[in-house]
Protein backbone atom coordinates (compact mmCIF):
# COMPACT_ATOMS: atom_id res chain seq x y z
CA UNK A 1 0.00 0.00 0.00
CA UNK A 2 1.12 3.53 -1.24
CA UNK A 3 2.70 5.63 2.12
CA UNK A 4 1.77 9.33 2.21
CA UNK A 5 4.40 11.69 3.35
CA UNK A 6 4.02 15.34 4.14
CA UNK A 7 6.38 17.65 3.10
CA UNK A 8 4.45 20.70 3.22
CA UNK A 9 6.36 23.85 4.96
CA UNK A 10 9.72 21.93 5.06
CA UNK A 11 12.61 23.65 3.58
CA UNK A 12 14.94 22.08 1.02
CA UNK A 13 16.68 19.37 1.24
CA UNK A 14 14.41 18.42 3.81
CA UNK A 15 11.61 16.62 1.62
CA UNK A 16 14.69 14.84 -0.23
CA UNK A 17 15.57 13.35 3.49
CA UNK A 18 12.48 12.34 4.17
CA UNK A 19 12.04 10.21 0.62
CA UNK A 20 15.76 9.18 1.10
CA UNK A 21 14.57 7.61 4.63
CA UNK A 22 11.66 5.85 2.94
CA UNK A 23 13.75 4.24 0.48
CA UNK A 24 16.10 3.17 2.81
CA UNK A 25 13.19 1.22 5.23
CA UNK A 26 12.50 -0.83 1.70
CA UNK A 27 9.65 1.77 0.31
CA UNK A 28 8.57 0.95 -2.78
CA UNK A 29 5.80 2.99 -3.63
CA UNK A 30 4.94 6.67 -1.90
CA UNK A 31 4.29 10.04 -2.37
CA UNK A 32 5.78 12.98 -1.13
CA UNK A 33 3.56 16.20 -0.79
CA UNK A 34 5.42 19.58 -1.40
CA UNK A 35 4.39 23.21 -1.44
CA UNK A 36 6.93 24.65 -3.83
CA UNK A 37 8.21 23.62 -7.52
CA UNK A 38 11.68 23.69 -6.03
CA UNK A 39 11.38 20.50 -3.97
CA UNK A 40 9.21 19.03 -6.70
CA UNK A 41 12.23 19.49 -9.12
CA UNK A 42 14.39 18.04 -6.32
CA UNK A 43 12.37 15.08 -5.33
CA UNK A 44 12.31 14.39 -9.21
CA UNK A 45 16.32 14.35 -10.16
CA UNK A 46 16.78 11.83 -6.34
CA UNK A 47 13.76 9.30 -7.48
CA UNK A 48 16.29 9.32 -10.98
CA UNK A 49 19.31 8.50 -9.14
CA UNK A 50 17.22 5.98 -7.23
CA UNK A 51 15.84 4.00 -10.01
CA UNK A 52 12.64 5.17 -9.10
CA UNK A 53 9.80 6.27 -11.55
CA UNK A 54 8.33 9.32 -10.45
CA UNK A 55 4.78 11.03 -11.42
CA UNK A 56 3.76 14.82 -10.57
CA UNK A 57 0.11 15.30 -9.36
CA UNK A 58 -0.89 19.13 -8.59
CA UNK A 59 -3.82 20.29 -6.47
CA UNK A 60 -5.43 22.97 -4.34
CA UNK A 61 -1.67 24.83 -5.26
CA UNK A 62 0.27 21.49 -3.76
CA UNK A 63 2.30 18.93 -5.28
CA UNK A 64 1.96 15.07 -4.63
CA UNK A 65 5.27 13.33 -6.22
CA UNK A 66 4.67 9.88 -6.09
CA UNK A 67 7.68 7.27 -6.04
CA UNK A 68 7.31 4.05 -7.52
CA UNK A 69 9.94 0.87 -7.69
CA UNK A 70 8.08 -1.91 -9.55
CA UNK A 71 4.33 -3.00 -9.66
CA UNK A 72 2.47 -2.54 -6.98
CA UNK A 73 -0.53 -3.73 -7.68
CA UNK A 74 1.33 -6.89 -8.72
CA UNK A 75 3.31 -6.19 -4.51
CA UNK A 76 -0.30 -6.57 -3.28
CA UNK A 77 -1.32 -9.38 -5.64
CA UNK A 78 1.60 -11.29 -4.09
CA UNK A 79 1.01 -10.55 -0.55
CA UNK A 80 -2.31 -11.64 -0.31
CA UNK A 81 -1.06 -14.81 -2.18
CA UNK A 82 2.10 -15.04 0.37
CA UNK A 83 -0.54 -14.63 3.39
CA UNK A 84 -2.89 -17.26 2.55
CA UNK A 85 -3.43 -20.10 4.34
CA UNK A 86 -3.21 -23.56 2.57
CA UNK A 87 -6.44 -25.58 1.09
CA UNK A 88 -6.16 -28.94 2.44
CA UNK A 89 -7.80 -32.26 0.37
CA UNK A 90 -10.71 -32.18 2.59
CA UNK A 91 -14.09 -31.16 1.32
CA UNK A 92 -17.74 -30.50 3.31
CA UNK A 93 -20.89 -31.46 1.17
CA UNK A 94 -24.15 -29.51 2.39
CA UNK A 95 -27.23 -31.49 1.49
CA UNK A 96 -29.63 -29.22 4.35
CA UNK A 97 -30.35 -25.45 4.78
CA UNK A 98 -29.46 -26.06 8.63
CA UNK A 99 -27.37 -27.98 10.65
CA UNK A 100 -28.90 -30.61 12.85
CA UNK A 101 -32.47 -31.79 13.57
CA UNK A 102 -34.46 -29.18 15.24
CA UNK A 103 -35.86 -25.91 15.11
CA UNK A 104 -35.21 -24.45 11.67
CA UNK A 105 -33.93 -20.85 12.85
CA UNK A 106 -31.12 -22.53 14.78
CA UNK A 107 -30.05 -24.71 12.69
CA UNK A 108 -29.66 -22.17 9.66
CA UNK A 109 -27.80 -19.90 12.72
CA UNK A 110 -25.40 -22.98 13.13
CA UNK A 111 -24.89 -23.34 8.90
CA UNK A 112 -24.18 -19.93 9.38
CA UNK A 113 -21.63 -19.75 12.13
CA UNK A 114 -20.23 -23.11 10.98
CA UNK A 115 -18.97 -21.17 7.79
CA UNK A 116 -17.54 -18.05 9.77
CA UNK A 117 -15.92 -20.44 11.93
CA UNK A 118 -13.78 -22.40 8.66
CA UNK A 119 -13.28 -18.65 6.92
CA UNK A 120 -11.10 -18.33 9.93
CA UNK A 121 -9.68 -21.01 10.66
CA UNK A 122 -5.84 -21.93 9.66
CA UNK A 123 -6.58 -23.76 6.86
CA UNK A 124 -9.62 -24.48 4.79
CA UNK A 125 -11.27 -27.34 2.38
CA UNK A 126 -10.83 -28.14 -0.78
CA UNK A 127 -14.03 -27.50 -2.04
CA UNK A 128 -17.80 -27.31 -0.64
CA UNK A 129 -20.72 -28.97 -2.10
CA UNK A 130 -23.85 -28.25 -2.44
CA UNK A 131 -26.87 -30.32 -2.83
CA UNK A 132 -31.08 -30.43 -2.66
CA UNK A 133 -31.88 -28.28 0.56
CA UNK A 134 -28.27 -27.34 0.87
CA UNK A 135 -28.40 -25.05 -2.26
CA UNK A 136 -30.99 -22.90 -0.29
CA UNK A 137 -27.26 -21.57 1.90
CA UNK A 138 -25.44 -19.98 -1.23
CA UNK A 139 -28.63 -18.16 -2.46
CA UNK A 140 -31.06 -17.10 0.14
CA UNK A 141 -28.66 -17.33 3.79
CA UNK A 142 -27.48 -13.65 3.58
CA UNK A 143 -25.02 -13.86 6.35
CA UNK A 144 -24.08 -17.26 4.99
CA UNK A 145 -23.09 -15.70 1.86
CA UNK A 146 -20.80 -13.52 2.65
CA UNK A 147 -18.91 -16.31 4.29
CA UNK A 148 -18.82 -18.41 1.17
CA UNK A 149 -17.80 -15.47 -0.86
CA UNK A 150 -14.81 -15.33 1.74
CA UNK A 151 -13.88 -18.50 1.10
CA UNK A 152 -14.39 -18.33 -2.44
CA UNK A 153 -11.60 -15.22 -2.84
CA UNK A 154 -9.40 -17.51 -0.94
CA UNK A 155 -9.47 -20.63 -3.33
CA UNK A 156 -11.91 -22.61 -2.10
CA UNK A 157 -14.18 -24.61 -4.91
CA UNK A 158 -17.88 -23.96 -4.30
CA UNK A 159 -19.83 -26.69 -5.80
CA UNK A 160 -23.79 -25.97 -6.45
CA UNK A 161 -26.10 -28.73 -7.87
CA UNK A 162 -27.99 -27.54 -10.80
CA UNK A 163 -30.91 -29.96 -10.77
CA UNK A 164 -31.65 -28.93 -7.36
CA UNK A 165 -31.51 -24.84 -8.16
CA UNK A 166 -34.19 -25.55 -10.85
CA UNK A 167 -36.05 -27.92 -8.50
CA UNK A 168 -36.22 -25.36 -5.79
CA UNK A 169 -36.71 -22.34 -8.10
CA UNK A 170 -33.53 -21.04 -7.20
CA UNK A 171 -31.41 -20.47 -10.48
CA UNK A 172 -31.40 -16.82 -10.90
CA UNK A 173 -30.72 -16.52 -6.76
CA UNK A 174 -27.46 -17.69 -7.23
CA UNK A 175 -25.11 -15.52 -5.03
CA UNK A 176 -21.87 -17.10 -4.80
CA UNK A 177 -19.93 -20.60 -6.12
CA UNK A 178 -20.50 -22.30 -9.09
CA UNK A 179 -23.27 -24.23 -11.01
CA UNK A 180 -22.82 -27.87 -11.07
CA UNK A 181 -23.50 -31.17 -12.03
CA UNK A 182 -24.03 -34.58 -9.97
CA UNK A 183 -20.64 -36.46 -12.34
CA UNK A 184 -18.40 -33.53 -10.92
CA UNK A 185 -19.41 -33.43 -7.68
CA UNK A 186 -18.96 -37.49 -6.89
CA UNK A 187 -15.75 -36.81 -8.85
CA UNK A 188 -14.58 -33.80 -5.91
CA UNK A 189 -15.85 -36.49 -3.34
CA UNK A 190 -13.92 -39.40 -4.76
CA UNK A 191 -10.82 -37.47 -5.07
CA UNK A 192 -11.20 -36.15 -1.26
CA UNK A 193 -9.18 -37.61 1.53
CA UNK A 194 -12.52 -37.03 3.85
CA UNK A 195 -15.90 -35.43 2.99
CA UNK A 196 -17.71 -34.10 5.81
CA UNK A 197 -21.77 -33.97 5.78
CA UNK A 198 -23.44 -31.49 7.21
Amino acid sequence: MSKNIDARGKNCPMPVIMAKKEIEQGGKFFTVQVDNKIAVENLRKFANSQGYEVSIEQANGDFNVKFSNGCEECEEILAKVENRKPLENWCVFVNKNTIGVGDEELGQSLMKMFLYTISESSSYPKSILFMNDGVKVPTLNKQAIEHLKKLEEIGVELLVCGACLNFYGLQEKLSVGKVSNMYEIVEVMKSAAKVITL
